[in-house]
């Protein structure tokens, strides 16, 4: 049985109407609604469920003010006066989770001693891990800021620096930043333009 689309708010709130917000109300994200973003994230496709992503909320002053010498001099009002900015991190060593997650056959031999496939997996995976993060979070009436223009080096040393356990081929590392909270609206300027259909897609 098909099974029924969107409404028009809902795809509103997910696509349409969405922005990447600069600036913030003063309104708190709990810890909660942190929680169900990632209950929800983990649900959506992985390849072999590697679900390589790793995800650091940084809600305290303390946290951001670590994050904040590594961060561009444009991104940075964006990241001290969000209510909840996350770390989006990849872990090189997901392939050790392999049997306890995809449990249907011996898929970490897929991996081991195969660095570029794992970089390669860990990283688009991860990718992949981030964008659902933020549909999830839209989907609980947050907005989001994603973000580059960061020192990544800098990054993984400050916050994943104990993920290595001595083996850099098993590090956890930055990929984006995003920040979470309910958007101001006078912090954006009007939508860009997008692409036409035939702009981006063909269908053969």
């Amino acid at each position: 049985m098909s099974k029924p689309t969107l409404n028009d708010s809902a795809l509103d709130q997910l696509f349409r109407q969405a922005r990447s917000f600069n600036g913030w109300l003063d309104e708190q994200v709990s810890d909660l609604q942190l929680q169900c973003i990632i209950d929800l994230m983990k649900m959506a496709p992985t390849s072999a469920n590697c679900q390589p992503a790793r995800i650091l909320f940084l809600k305290s002053q303390a946290a951001k003010n670590r994050l904040k010498p590594h961060l561009i001099d444009s991104n940075v009002e964006k990241v001290m006066s969000a209510p909840v900015v996350a770390i989006i991190g990849h872990d090189l060593a997901f392939y050790d989770n392999l049997p306890k997650w995809f449990p249907h056959t011996d898929a970490r031999s897929w991996f081991v001693g195969d660095d570029e496939l794992i970089k390669a997996t860990a990283f688009r995976n991860g990718t992949l891990q981030g964008a659902y993060l933020m549909l999830a979070a839209r989907t609980l009436g947050l907005d989001c800021g994603p973000m580059s223009g960061f020192d990544n080096a800098g990054v993984d040393k400050e916050f994943f620096a104990d993920s290595t356990d001595g083996d850099s081929t098993k590090a956890i590392r930055s990929n984006f930043i995003c920040a979470l909270g309910h958007g101001d609206v006078t912090s954006i300027f009007e939508r860009s333009p997008r692409p036409s259909f035939d702009d981006l897609a063909k269908i053969l």
